[in-house]
């Protein structure tokens, strides 16, 4: 039954090659954008954003786990041309984009459960709003998510029997939980957004707020629901066909991979400089392009 789940892709290779080239086309795409992309942020929040708040913290924390999904994905193909039919290395490989997958869904969440306090609950808020509380939220995740995936995925692959339970159990903690966490919240602001007792909040940092929220269930649309979606068809009904289960998991996989390219998006919305820092950065070698331009003409100018 744990085979229904997990296919390596080894099988989609044998059997349907040309979606496996398209797939790994497309992983590669992954990789590049979403690597130069995340790199950028890392840097823009580690060094060019002086306060850490706990928004910021959040999302350093999201970024390392998009750079860590980016990097899977060319092990992925290394480890299909190398590790042949070595099954320990393909859940090592599984386990670990696993993990990655879930603290990208946790950090996501927990980013619009901190702006849903900062624009709604200021005051109440004030003492669990901190870099302090923040950084121990995001230690617990990394090993919640560490140790949860560890512990259903080794029992569902030492007892075939309550293989479903227990992945329905991972599912529920790690995806369903934070979707309805987050469904709840993007409600709770839209209808607080309107009350008068808000409008001391610009409205600016309101809209920003209602377009992270949005932003945020867009990518667990496209991203992660399809995955966890055949998921539970497969729990659902274990006699689905092979070949529908082995494209289905493979496209749905890869969708999941596009969410670190998708979440810069996300970035945009945390503070109100990264968009223009990421254009200063950008912008920064034109100066140096133009005194180079003008020394060019005054040396010419001279000459002639």
């Amino acid at each position: 039954l744990f085979s229904k789940f997990i296919h390596p892709d080894e099988e989609l290779y044998r059997e349907f090659y040309n979606l496996w080239i398209a797939l790994m086309v497309v992983n590669a795409i992954i990789f590049l954008v979403g690597v130069v992309l995340n790199s950028l942020a890392l840097y823009v929040f580690c060094f060019r954003t002086k306060t850490k708040t706990t928004s910021v913290i959040y999302t350093i924390n999201l970024i390392v786990t998009d750079l860590l999904v980016g990097f899977s994905l060319p092990v992925r193909l290394i480890m299909f041309y190398s590790a042949g039919d070595c099954l320990n290395c393909s859940l090592v490989h599984i386990f670990g984009y696993f993990v990655n997958m879930y603290c990208s869904i946790l950090f996501l969440t927990c980013i619009c459960v901190d702006r849903y306090l900062a624009i709604v609950q200021v005051e109440a808020s004030r003492k669990w709003r901190n870099p302090t509380c923040a950084k121990g939220i995001c230690v617990f995740i990394w090993i919640f998510a560490t140790v949860v995936t560890f512990s259903i995925l080794s029992l569902a692959i030492q007892f075939a029997q309550c293989c479903l339970s227990k992945i329905l159990a991972l599912m529920v903690c790690e995806y369903f939980f934070p979707l309805i966490i987050i469904i709840f919240f993007t409600t709770r602001i839209m209808c607080a957004l309107s009350k008068p007792s808000l409008m001391h909040q610009s409205r600016e940092r309101r809209m920003r707020a209602v377009q992270l929220l949005i932003t945020v269930l867009i990518i667990f649309m496209i991203c992660f629901t399809p995955f966890h979606v055949r998921q539970v068809a497969i729990s659902i009904n274990p006699d689905m066909p092979h070949d529908v289960s082995l494209i289905v998991y493979h496209v749905t996989v890869t969708l999941s991979s596009l969410n670190s390219c998708m979440d810069p998006i996300v970035y945009c919305f945390v503070t109100n400089n990264f968009q223009s820092t990421m254009k200063n950065i950008f912008r920064k070698t034109e100066p140096g392009q133009t005194s180079v331009d003008i020394l060019g003409m005054n040396k010419n100018t001279k000459s002639s």
